[in-house]
Formats: C-alpha cells, structure tokens, sequence
C-alpha cells in the first residue's frame, strides 16, 4: 500500500510541475490558443453526452426491470406500475435531451 501512495505523490507532483511546462508563450500564438479552446470544447461536449446518454440508458433499464419484477409480482398493479414506468422513462429522457441543448450552447 505504501508503495502505491508514493507512486500516485510521485505522479502528482511530475503532473503539477508540468503545468508551467507548458504554458502558452505570450506573442503570437492567440489564434492557436482559440483553435485549442474550441476543440477542447467540442470533445468535452461529446464526451460529456455520451455519459449522459449512457447513464440514462442504464436508468432506463433499470426502470423497465423494475416495472416488470413489480408486475410479476402482482399482477393486479400492472397499469399502476406501468403508469408510473412511463412518467419515470419521460423524466429520464428530458434529462438527457437538456443535456443535447447543453451541448449546442456550448457548441456554438
């Protein structure tokens, strides 16, 4: 264990030393920087949707397996349980459809 804690201070001390490294030069290098702040946006976006949109499917499914163990359960509370199913599934894909319009603006 100890091992491992001086290899992650290790790491994050090389890690914390590079941040000057590599700092931007001053001059001429602005359109550059836009250049990188730009596609440093587009795939934090896209990252950051496709985790949004991987979570809500495993939300969804966990929905859907929750919906039919209730009804194999009882029988009786089918279109409660699939009332329910179905608000909860519309919750959870607004979520994800306000994560897209989060990625447009800050796409654009």
């Amino acid at each position: 264990m100890n091992k491992i804690k001086y290899l992650f201070f290790a790491t994050l001390a090389v890690a914390l030393a590079a941040i000057p490294a590599m700092a931007q030069a001053s001059g001429g290098a602005a359109g550059d920087n836009q250049f990188t702040v730009s596609a440093a946006k587009a795939i934090g976006a896209g990252v950051g949707f496709g985790i949004a949109a991987g979570f809500a499917g495993i939300g969804q499914g966990l929905v859907g397996k929750g919906a039919t163990e209730g009804v194999a359960r009882n029988p009786g509370a089918a279109s409660t349980v699939q009332t329910i199913m179905i608000i909860a599934l519309a919750l959870i894909e607004s979520l994800v459809l306000f994560a897209l319009l989060i990625v447009f603006v800050v796409l654009r």
